[in-house]
């Protein structure tokens, strides 16, 4: 059966001075991922402001949207719902602040805080670097960011 709805997701590539790469670890419903910061596109909404929004919504960052890196060439069905096609837009962004939340060092590491908020909400996410020696396609679990980590890498 094909698709009835598009939704669009919108990414940002976060480096540091060491190049490490800032990615973000979810459960949502149950399902554990780890990908690029960012998120959904809203009606009458730019894809650099929906950027912009999500960094401010996940990381607490204000940044600057700077060169689109990919979109979607093919076609990806949604984990979520069989009814929607994905397409997703990543930019590489420029941090304009520090990094405020905690950053974490190891993969879906949170507080007893986050936690409870997953019982009710169903949702949860940590942010953390994954130095640019150790980053690679497997760092991410989404078939479009697996794309994106190895154009990183190559560039």
């Amino acid at each position: 059966m094909l698709p009835s709805q598009f939704t669009i997701r919108v990414y940002g590539i976060l480096q540091n001075e060491q190049n490490d790469i800032l990615v973000s670890d979810e459960i949502i419903r149950g399902h554990r991922f780890t990908k690029f910061p960012g998120g959904g596109l809203e009606m009458g909404e730019g894809t650099r402001d929906c950027l912009m929004r999500e960094f401010m919504e996940e990381v607490q960052l204000k940044i600057e949207v700077q060169d689109h890196l990919y979109t979607t060439d093919f076609y990806q069905q949604s984990a979520f719902n069989p009814m929607h096609q994905i397409i997703s837009i990543y930019y590489k962004v420029k941090a304009l602040e520090p990094i405020k939340i905690p950053i974490k060092t190891a993969p879906f590491d949170f507080s007893p805080d986050q936690l409870k908020i997953y019982e009710a909400t169903q949702q949860i996410e940590s942010i953390r670097w994954v130095p640019w020696t150790d980053f690679n396609s497997n760092t991410v679990n989404l078939p479009i960011d697996k794309i994106v980590a190895s154009l990183i890498k190559t560039q």
